[in-house]
């Protein structure tokens, strides 16, 4: 009689949504125009945040992206600044 092995391999972490919407904010920041580029810049640090937070459980991965998010949308926030008094 066939015997059923059954291999318990560990699950590896997922991203957070949270951490991919941040990375898509900071970037968007900085192609759009400085009203859209200060909203995408704030809603990059906000998710940044939440994926930070979100990323201390060990099922979840997105910390240091969060992070490095959260970095750009204040470099994005600068920037959109910069691009009202320039206009």
């Amino acid at each position: 009689m066939a015997s059923v092995v059954s291999y318990n391999r560990p699950t590896r972490p997922a991203f957070s949504a949270p951490a991919i919407v941040a990375v898509l904010c900071a970037i968007g920041s900085f192609f759009a125009g400085a009203g859209l580029g200060l909203l995408l810049a704030i809603l990059a640090i906000v998710a940044g945040l939440i994926g930070i937070v979100m990323a201390l459980s060990p099922s979840v991965r997105g910390g240091i992206v969060s992070t490095i998010s959260v970095l750009a949308g204040v470099v994005g926030i600068l920037a959109a600044v910069v691009k009202i008094f320039v206009h």
